[in-house]
């Protein structure tokens, strides 16, 4: 199934600008519909909306075919479906700031879950080094010790699509 970019920020601004449904919202951003009534319900929001029609994910008319009907539903246009599939093959693209920070965590993740990777695999998985990757699997870099493990699909550092085809070339080689 393919999501807009930003779910919960487009979410909100179909929420303030449009008559849709939260059932129609979440199946459109990828959000259950309990998600889409908390943000909604939230006084202040700290996100700011992302207008699907400007960034081109959806048209007015699609969107205005499905306030008239609440049981249509809203799609993705094709170009945007199109330009996922490619950027997915590659990796994910641009990695936020916040997200930067948390690189050593998804490496550590990585190498507690998936061992049989290699440091090289793991290294252009997570756009990092061979000597970082090697020394946070040997336990010796410097910041070690503060490194909090996060799960890097989770923060978005690489596509769930890239993990599983470094797994099976590790265990091809492996065998």
């Amino acid at each position: 199934m393919n999501y807009p970019y930003m779910p919960k920020s487009t979410a909100l601004w179909l929420i303030e600008n449009t008559a849709l449904t939260f059932e129609q919202i979440g199946e459109f951003c990828g959000l259950h519909e309990l998600e889409v009534k908390n943000i909604a319900d939230a006084e202040s929001n700290k996100m700011q909306g992302l207008n699907p029609i400007i960034n081109g994910q959806v048209s007015r008319e699609d969107i205005e075919r499905c306030e008239a009907d609440p049981n249509a539903r809203l799609v993705l246009r094709d170009a945007i479906i199109e330009a996922q599939k490619k950027q997915n093959k590659k990796g994910v693209g641009y990695t936020p700031k916040l997200h930067r920070q948390n690189r050593l965590g998804g490496i550590l993740w990585i190498l507690k879950n998936y061992p049989e990777l290699s440091d090289g695999q793991v290294a252009r998985l997570m756009r990092s080094t061979n000597p970082t990757v090697k020394s946070i699997r040997e336990k010796t870099h410097k910041s070690y010790s503060v490194i909090q493990i996060q799960s890097p699909l989770v923060l978005g550092l690489i596509s769930e699509s890239a993990l599983h085809d470094a797994i099976a070339k590790a265990q091809k080689s492996h065998k």
